[in-house]
């Protein structure tokens, strides 16, 4: 029978998943809503219900496979956000999101204990809540129950332990807790101890691709697959886009968006200080021996807000796009948009312009900063080799015709490139790919270059 794989992406807005064939090519697609509560602060979850929604999404993608044998299992996913057990396994708290404002004092209690500029060069990460280890100082401090917790494990690896595989801690979603010392792979003791939490909270730790147990009875039709963490989601959408190897560059364009830059050889304490001063983070990548540069901005968000504030329902978008095409962008007039942050105050839209100028404003607005920020990266790391755009914004015609100015880019025909990662490292882990860097090539069509 035919072998397939199946690749679950653990999203901020949606759970979703693929069935992939041996060949790289995507079968079928299956999404759930990823059912946060929202709170004063945020946004948290049940670790449970998170789990029922991953199965949904993984369920519906299997029941619109072709008939085969499901060999291998991959779960990619957000980082920052996990789960704490106790010792029967069963969470002690819900898992906080990724952006939820928890944490904001307690980093910088982090920076002044630990040292601001030693957690930078030991973990590759700015001292802000939005990693894990202030979240779980707030929780440590704030919920009772949990300094007692046995284990931390991300969303990813939750939900591989819900299918009935090992508690292990992968390489790159740790790269994004500040509990990780990149350089020995271990844990960064002194910022286990101030979270007040135990010493052995992390499981082993892994690549992705390697094998993390084989799937129990949880989701029918893949009992026996083998599984594996695929690590976090910009990089595993990465490797579904075909972005591994060193002087890579990722633009995925979602409601955030992010780039990945990858380097090698890993890079030292010193250009770790220097990325993070300018504004990206360091950690390591879903492929061996590899760094991965990261950086963002909510691009998507605030591509969102704009078409709400015009008014332009999503009939009108391609008159809109068209429009927009066709003004040269010394005609679009300048915007106060803040890519960077999440809260913004409301979009002000200048007076008397046409919505097909303030629409190509916002594109070359955020095109610059893309620019400016990659830039940065390529002063430290050296020039890039390719980039290449995915995400639901590279569809757009007019947000590729603003990002002209990056230089020429890729645009792979990939559906979902994080549920396609995802599942072609658990090929890694089944046996049938040796590594990441060994992986079916991106199917025909050939992406085109702008």
């Amino acid at each position: 029978m035919t072998d397939l794989l199946l690749g679950i992406d653990v999203g901020t807005s949606a759970c979703k998943a693929a069935v992939v064939d041996a060949d790289g090519a995507e079968r079928a697609h299956g999404q759930a809503p990823t059912p946060w509560r929202k709170v004063a602060t945020g946004a948290e979850i049940d670790p449970r219900t998170l789990l029922d929604a991953a199965l949904e999404a993984a369920a519906a993608a299997l029941a619109a496979a072709p008939d085969g044998t499901v060999r291998g299992v991959g779960v990619t996913g957000m980082a920052e956000t996990g789960v704490l057990l106790d010792g029967r396994g069963e969470p002690l708290a819900p898992a906080i999101a990724w952006h939820d404002a928890r944490g904001g004092a307690e980093a910088e209690a982090l920076g002044a204990e630990v040292g601001e500029r030693r957690f930078i060069r030991t973990t590759g990460l700015p001292v802000t809540a939005l990693c894990s280890a202030p979240k779980l100082r707030w929780l440590a401090d704030n919920v009772p129950g949990t300094r007692a917790a046995r284990r931390w494990l991300n969303v990813g690896e939750w939900v591989v332990r819900g299918l009935g595989g090992d508690e292990v801690t992968e390489l790159s979603l740790a790269s994004r807790t500040g509990l990780l010392d990149l350089e020995a792979k271990a844990p960064f003791a002194d910022a286990l101890a101030w979270t007040g939490m135990r010493e052995d909270l992390l499981p082993d730790r892994i690549l992705a691709g390697a094998p993390a147990g084989r799937a129990g009875d949880t989701l029918p039709g893949v009992a026996g697959a083998v599984l594996t963490v695929a690590g976090h989601d910009h990089l595993a959408a990465g490797v579904g886009a075909g972005v591994v190897a060193p002087g890579d560059v990722l633009d995925s364009c979602g409601t955030a968006e992010a780039l990945v830059r990858v380097v090698a050889p890993p890079l030292d304490a010193d250009a770790i200080e220097r990325v993070v001063a300018v504004g990206p983070s360091v950690g390591w990548h879903v492929a061996e021996g590899r760094h991965a540069i990261l950086d963002g901005l909510w691009s998507g968000l605030a591509y969102k807000e704009v078409l709400d504030a015009l008014g332009i329902a999503d009939e009108d978008r391609p008159e809109l796009d068209a429009g927009a095409i066709a003004t040269a962008p010394g005609d679009a007039p300048a915007l106060d948009l803040d890519f960077r942050a999440l809260e913004r105050p409301p979009v002000r839209l200048p007076a008397g312009v046409a919505p097909e100028r303030v629409w190509r404003a916002t594109l070359d607005a955020a095109a610059a900063m893309v620019d400016a920020q990659l830039a940065r990266v390529d002063e430290v790391a050296g020039p890039r080799r390719r980039l290449v755009v995915t995400g639901g914004w590279a569809r757009d015609e007019a947000v590729l015709a603003a990002k002209a100015r990056l230089g020429p880019l890729e645009t792979p025909p990939v559906v979902e490139a994080g549920c396609r990662g995802a599942a072609l490292l658990a090929g890694v882990a089944a046996g049938l790919f040796e590594s990441a860097d060994a992986l079916p090539p991106v199917p025909a069509p050939a992406g085109r270059t702008v």
